[in-house]
């Protein structure tokens, strides 16, 4: 007979606590620094390995340099989002936030699309992990 004492070490996740109104303003921190024209203060807000499916880019933008490249040209036309509708799921650590928001840029000209955020608490703020906006397909 053969007899083995196995240990399994044990792991304790500590979860921030975190409720939907904070979610929410994670999206009006990642608002205000698109109000700031400055593409790395808009950067900042995400994790340096997220990933972004812009709203009007094909190209996905996996690198820090990327998503700058990226908000440099989108802040050109100085957008100002707004929330149409969402729902917000919470995990330990995680957050998703989804719906529908609306781009109104600086010659008046609108945009409304669907969006996903993702968000990780990376041990000392959330960020953004995924972000996922397209154009609503029907006028």
């Amino acid at each position: 007979m053969l007899v083995t004492n196995v240990s399994l070490a044990t792991t304790t996740t500590s979860c921030v606590k975190v409720d939907h109104t904070q979610i929410e303003a994670l999206f009006e921190k990642w608002n205000a620094s698109l109000q700031t024209g400055d593409a790395k203060k808009v950067s900042e807000n995400y994790l340096s390995d997220a990933v972004l499916l812009p709203t009007v880019s094909n190209k996905v933008r996996l690198t820090d340099e990327e998503r700058i490249d990226y908000f440099e040209h989108f802040l050109e036309k100085k957008p100002v989002g707004k929330i149409d509708s969402r729902t917000i799921r919470l995990g330990c650590n995680k957050a998703i936030d989804v719906g529908t928001y609306t781009f109104t840029f600086a010659d008046k000209t609108k945009v409304s699309a669907r969006y996903t955020f993702t968000y990780v608490w990376d041990g000392k703020d959330w960020k953004i992990s995924s972000h996922h906006s397209s154009a609503m397909p029907e006028g």
